[in-house]
């Protein structure tokens, strides 16, 4: 079953005026706006209790009480552990285990191409290949690897490029240097870090940057405060979630970027490449040495 959030967009055109309003403010605050009462939901939209009923009828639920049901329900699919996850696995074949589970990364990778929209994927990259900009990255407990791999490839083909470290006490150092211009790219997949939530509500209220947030389908709750979600699988069949489909998406814009403009990314790289420490019997000292 999709989740609620992507039925709502999808009959979006389908919907009455007073529907849209009703669907404005859930998606703006998801899910958490459709967890009030029916009567602060119709306060906070301006419509009448029957048009909300109404509103559910079409995203498929019997009342609001099924509607509220499926959203804590999502709610809680949001927060499942290993453990739990190992409850309701999809087991691999035992004598080809490492193909079986290529095949899903394969698959994962592919949903990830569809779910990606083209337009979305070129508007982020053009955003953050903009060199007028600073770049602020960060990830979770385990996506800040992929925050760090993106780091060290962007600052090779561009300047102003920073990666945020896990130690919030040191957050206030980046968030000063923000400008409205600038962005920042955060990664928070279930089991979501209330910090980064915090810190994206900080960054898109008090600086005003624009925020691209790589997350689940769930939507970590830094999303509400996101100009740009980039919506990836992880969900493997296995009690450990996937994050090939979110380092191939951080892989696929540092191609894309690097290509915006590519002398401007050679002429960095050959700078770099100059501007590097050699260690005494390196490969590059062997090769000068021919060449004397």
């Amino acid at each position: 079953m999709s989740n609620l959030r992507d039925t709502i967009e999808e009959i979006g055109p389908a919907l009455t005026s007073s529907e849209r309003k009703v669907a404005g403010v859930v998606l703006s605050d998801y899910p958490f706006a459709g967890l009030q009462t029916i009567q602060e939901l119709a306060k906070a939209t301006g419509v009448s209790a029957p048009s909300i009923t109404r509103f559910v009828s079409k995203v498929g639920c019997s009342g609001y009480q099924e509607f509220q049901r499926r959203l804590i329900a999502e709610l809680k699919e949001s927060h499942r552990s290993p453990v739990d996850l190992k409850l309701t696995e999809n087991p691999t074949h035992p004598g080809r285990f490492l193909f079986d589970y290529a095949e899903r990364i394969a698959t994962q990778v592919k949903e990830m191409a569809a779910g990606v929209s083209q337009s979305q994927f070129d508007d982020v990259c053009e955003l953050v290949g903009d060199p007028g900009r600073n770049i602020f990255l960060i990830g979770g407990r385990m996506s800040d690897s992929i925050a760090g791999m993106l780091t060290m490839h962007l600052r090779q083909i561009r300047e102003r490029i920073y990666h945020i470290p896990s130690n919030p006490e040191l957050w206030p150092d980046y968030i000063l240097r923000m400008r409205k211009q600038d962005v920042m790219i955060l990664l928070d997949f279930r089991r979501y870090q209330s910090s980064l939530t915090q810190l994206a509500e900080i960054v898109s209220e008090k600086r005003h940057a624009q925020i691209v947030v790589i997350t689940d389908r769930w939507l970590t709750p830094a999303s509400r405060h996101a100009a740009h979600v980039l919506a990836v699988p992880t969900e493997i069949g296995t009690a450990w979630d996937g994050q090939v489909s979110a380092l191939t998406l951080a892989e696929a814009m540092i191609v894309k970027i690097s290509e915006q403009d590519w002398d401007a990314t050679r002429r960095r790289i050959e700078k770099w490449d100059a501007a590097r420490l050699q260690q005494p019997g390196s490969i590059q000292d062997g090769i000068k040495d021919e060449q004397t």
